[in-house]
């Protein structure tokens, strides 16, 4: 177990830790959501059409995707402390990077090494998640982290708006990365490995309560319910990538909101995904707690909020952009209920030793997802057949249901040959 630097006792601490976590995703996506805030006035600078954005978001997507598995076996391997630090480090420098850029290469190379970085993040925050907290808090938990996703979009809308109004696109992003070097020497500081007893009591209820059992790699391929939730991951995630990466210049090309009135009003279907997924995660907990089986809590739960994601067929048939955000609003409940409870799926799941490696290659998956719904829409965003995107996105969140209740179930190396992870 690390050494505390300071004492704290552990029911606080672990309180504390979520509150770091919550930090470390709320400039995690503000850090994302730049360029889509900014889309108008990059695409000025660096002479870019819809297909040239489209680039850099893929740019991003691509390292991001490819990391993403990678950063869950290492976080496996090496502990969420070392790696958490270590990805905070690595996307600070990343956005420093993108505000000294003065060419698209170099921004490109930037925004390249964010996306590299920014995977390992939610793999350590779901190893914190389930080697501290049981299954009768673990959403709740688990939401107040991922919270911290819409809320950084909620913020960056007004803060990215005003900085670059005041100053420039540049020190949008030089702020960015200093703060995150303020919240990478916060983690350092608060975050040790749980105590025996809190492990105890966040496992208790899994089949297995050593964190060095668990699947080799080979063997996590051969179970069903990965395969289940990575095309959970990769038919769902794109809808969440959609409402981040698209909604503002969409809200300013398509609806006629200026730059200002999106840093007014652009956040609010965030703020509402925020506190909507909270809640419905908060709902999971409460089964947990009456008596319901935790995987099953959760699959009732998504199957519940997935019928508001459809919503979003009706955008090409309102014209009142406010309308658009009330809707996006929903979807975005949904959305944000989907990629909060999923990694709760993982850890209800998989062994210990392997839920930041599922998460990782879901990740990766979900990423992938988002890579060819990125270039789709860049394809057809602004043309007569803007409408096919819309309702390609009312069809993934009830598919992703179907693949939830028939391909994800609880996961044990009790099935086969236990093997020791080293």
């Amino acid at each position: 177990m690390s050494k505390p630097i300071f004492q704290i006792h552990p029911n606080r601490r672990r309180w504390l830790i979520i509150a770091v976590i919550f930090l470390a995703i709320v400039f995690n996506y503000y850090d994302r959501q730049i360029v889509s805030i900014l889309k108008p006035m990059l695409k000025d600078e660096f002479e870019l059409g819809d297909e040239g954005y489209a680039l850099v978001l893929n740019v991003f997507t691509v390292f991001y995707a490819l990391m993403y598995p990678v950063s869950g076996w290492l976080v496996d391997r090496f502990g969420e402390r070392k790696i958490m630090l270590i990805g905070v480090l690595g996307w600070s420098t990343a956005c420093l990077g993108g505000g000294l850029s003065r060419t698209f290469g170099s921004f490109l190379f930037f925004r390249g090494l964010l996306g590299a970085a920014e995977p390992t993040n939610f793999p350590a925050q779901l190893k914190v998640i389930t080697v501290w907290f049981s299954g009768k808090l673990r959403a709740t938990a688990n939401s107040l982290c991922v919270a911290g996703s819409s809320v950084g979009a909620i913020i960056a809308p007004p803060i990215v708006a005003w900085l670059a109004i005041q100053y420039d696109f540049h020190t949008v992003f030089i702020v960015a990365g200093i703060v995150g070097f303020i919240i990478a020497l916060l983690w350092y500081l608060i975050y040790i490995e749980p105590p025996a007893e809190i492990f105890k009591e966040a496992v208790s209820e899994t089949r297995v309560d050593d964190s060095k059992i668990g699947f080799s790699w080979g063997q996590l391929w051969g179970r069903k319910s990965l395969w289940g939730i990575l095309l959970i991951r990769f038919i769902s995630d794109p809808v969440w990538y959609f409402c981040l990466f698209w909604l503002p210049g969409y809200l300013q090309e398509e609806s006629g909101l200026t730059l200002a009135q999106i840093g007014t009003f652009g956040w609010i279907p965030f703020l509402v995904a925020d506190i909507g997924a909270i809640g419905t995660s908060a709902w999971s907990d409460k089964m947990v707690r009456k008596g319901v089986k935790p995987l099953k809590a959760r699959k009732i739960m998504l199957s519940s909020v997935a019928v508001l994601a459809p919503l979003c067929c009706l955008t090409t048939y309102v014209h009142n952009p406010y309308l658009t955000i009330l809707i996006f609003a929903l979807v975005a409940v949904a959305c944000l209920s989907w990629l909060f409870t999923v990694s709760v799926v993982i850890a209800e799941a998989f062994p210990v030793k392997n839920v930041a490696s599922v998460l990782g290659i879901a990740g990766g998956f979900g990423a992938l997802g988002a890579v060819l719904f990125n270039y789709f829409v860049g394809q057809m965003m602004g043309s007569v057949d803007a409408s096919t995107i819309f309702v390609a996105m009312a069809f993934m969140h009830p598919l992703a249901v179907l693949v939830l209740w028939t391909m994800v179930k609880k996961e044990a190396p009790a099935d086969i040959k236990p093997i020791e992870v080293r």
